[in-house]
């Protein structure tokens, strides 16, 4: 019988921030909460859908409201997700979650659509600039926007649980995984395309993230590959 995915309620806690491994999507079902995370900020309410990329980041605020989420896997590569997303149909993949993740895993990404969420402050907007290009100075960036830069840092630590150098540290880096596991791009090459000093820089920066080296990183991609084929 295939694993099935059921609904849970979220307590009202301040989670601090953490990280997960694995991809997944959540779907709010009732209720609501704030997400911080390396993709963003974001107060989402039911019919939101969070997509969470592999190795990535978040910390939360759940409120008194009752809160019904349901969280599906989503595929182990590194292609790039929408942060925030609708469905069209949401009860379709609500009922075959019931039955069959991964048939509700598939009938998510066939159905979301994409939502761009505005940016609610400074802190919100350098998160967003951090992400799309991580080799932003964020001196610099803080001046030409007229905001004090520590006051600036001081909002960042506190809305996402980690500070603006580490935030871009951590998105640069994540960039890199991206393009490891989905390109055959020369690592050196993706290292200086990412903003590393070198490719020794960039593995370490891998290794701590991830828990591999890209080379492993590499490795594991083809034994995947080489496993599907086998079964064509």
């Amino acid at each position: 019988m295939p694993p099935s995915a059921k609904p849970s309620r979220l307590a009202a806690a301040d989670i601090a921030r953490h990280y997960h491994q694995q991809p997944y999507a959540t779907l709010i079902l009732e209720g609501g909460y704030e997400e911080a995370g390396d993709q963003g900020r974001f107060r989402v309410s039911a019919g939101d859908v969070l997509l969470h990329p592999a190795f990535s980041a978040h910390q939360d605020h759940v409120g008194a409201v009752r809160t019904i989420v349901l969280d599906l896997a989503l595929p182990f590569d590194g292609r790039k997700w929408p942060a925030l997303a609708r469905l069209k149909n949401p009860d379709q993949v609500i009922r075959s979650a019931s039955r069959d993740a991964r048939e509700a895993q598939e009938l998510l990404l066939e159905d979301l659509m994409p939502v761009v969420a505005a940016e609610h402050d400074e802190a919100d907007q350098l998160a967003g600039i951090l992400t799309a290009d991580p080799s932003t100075a964020i001196g610099d960036w803080a001046s030409d926007h007229g905001y004090c830069r520590e006051s600036l840092s001081r909002c960042f630590t506190l809305l996402y649980g980690i500070d603006s150098a580490r935030f871009r540290v951590e998105a640069r880096t994540r960039l890199a995984w991206r393009q490891i596991v989905s390109t055959d791009e020369p690592l050196a090459q993706i290292a200086s395309a990412s903003g590393f000093a070198d490719q020794a820089h960039m593995t370490r920066s891998i290794g701590r993230l991830t828990g591999r080296s890209p080379k492993a990183w590499r490795q594991f991609v083809t034994s995947v590959q080489e496993a599907e084929d086998s079964l064509r």
